[in-house]
């Protein structure tokens, strides 16, 4: 293993470090180990708070910032944060409108943010859950009961912040989260295993010619191992997954995410064939991003996401957003 780290145990901690010091708009928790907005709390504002195991960076703390996050829970690698660090980060951006949580549908994450709202209920703050379960693949996982939650939580965090940004009441803003969650689908592909660096080994074995079809954020199995194949019925297979399971309508916002080990040259490439397939079916391609934002530490495979997109999410999406991690229109 060769990775740019002082010690494995410390990897979290001082990447968090890392970040208040590149971004001072940011504020770090180190005890509680939250990230916060430098000017949270803002009176009146409904706050949004995420999180998850680290590893999947930019998200979720390179996504706290005006126009998405208020703060974020980073959890050891692949491991969620516990209630007590996302009740203090709850409490820490709570501006009395309350809070909404934004969670990955994993078994331990939903568990332990279930927890923090009732421990964040009992000291008066009301907080609304929106979950996240957008991946097609596969019913349930190695880690969840039900879909898990990829690609699709960037477009809940930017579109509901917005919508909180701009004056949204809390149901207001769940609402919207729940909606663009329903009108999103992802499907991956791995074509290499990402290594944790307390392991040093690659998370699972896969062979040169082979690729994991469907796979999750950390390695969790899809729906199959395949040989590897041309770009194009790739992306044509994942469409017709994500086509399958989800009515998208004419109109959709577009997410070929990198896990962290793909060149952005092999991501156009994706996402040229993604946009001829969708024209061909008259979709159109109403916003895009195309690199790594919802990653697995440097496993080498892609995601794609489509959410169905009307009047509304289009403006919110729209709106200014200033984080680490995705910058636009302020």
């Amino acid at each position: 293993m060769k990775k740019f780290i002082n010690d494995p145990a410390d990897v979290v901690a001082e990447a968090l470090t890392g970040l208040a010091a590149a971004h001072p708009e940011l504020r770090v928790d180190a005890a509680e180990q939250y990230v916060a907005r430098a000017d949270a709390p803002r009176a009146g504002k409904v706050a949004l708070v995420s999180g998850g195991g680290s590893g999947h960076e930019p998200l979720h703390g390179g996504f706290v910032g005006a126009g998405m996050l208020d703060a974020a829970c980073p959890g050891e690698i692949f491991t969620s944060p516990v209630p007590d660090q996302i009740l203090a980060a709850t409490k820490a951006v709570d501006g009395g409108a309350g809070v909404v949580h934004v969670v990955k549908n994993y078994t331990g994450d939903v568990m332990n943010f279930q927890l923090a709202a009732e421990m964040a209920a009992d000291e008066g703050i009301t907080v609304e859950t929106v979950l996240v379960d957008d991946d097609v693949a596969v019913e349930n996982s190695t880690w969840t009961a039900g879909r898990r939650g990829t690609g699709a939580t960037l477009l809940v965090e930017k579109i509901a912040g917005a919508r909180a940004e701009e004056g949204g009441k809390l149901a207001e803003v769940a609402a919207i989260g729940r909606r663009v969650n329903a009108n999103s689908g992802s499907f991956a592909y791995a074509l290499r295993a990402g290594t944790t660096p307390a392991s040093g080994q690659p998370g699972f074995d896969l062979p040169e010619d082979e690729i994991e079809v469907g796979v999750g954020i950390h390695g969790e199995p899809g729906r199959r191992r395949e040989k590897l194949r041309a770009a194009r019925e790739l992306v044509g297979s994942a469409l017709d997954a994500i086509l399958e399971a989800k009515e998208v309508g004419d109109r959709v916002i577009v997410l070929v995410n990198g896990l962290g080990g793909t060149p952005l040259i092999e991501l156009y490439v994706v996402y040229g064939e993604l946009s001829k397939i969708l024209e061909q079916k008259r979709i159109t391609i109403a916003r895009r991003l195309v690199g790594d934002y919802v990653t697995s530490l440097d496993m080498a495979g892609l995601s794609i996401t489509l959410t169905a997109a009307d009047d509304e999410i289009l403006r919110l999406w729209d709106a200014p957003v200033v984080t680490p991690g995705l910058r636009w229109g302020a």
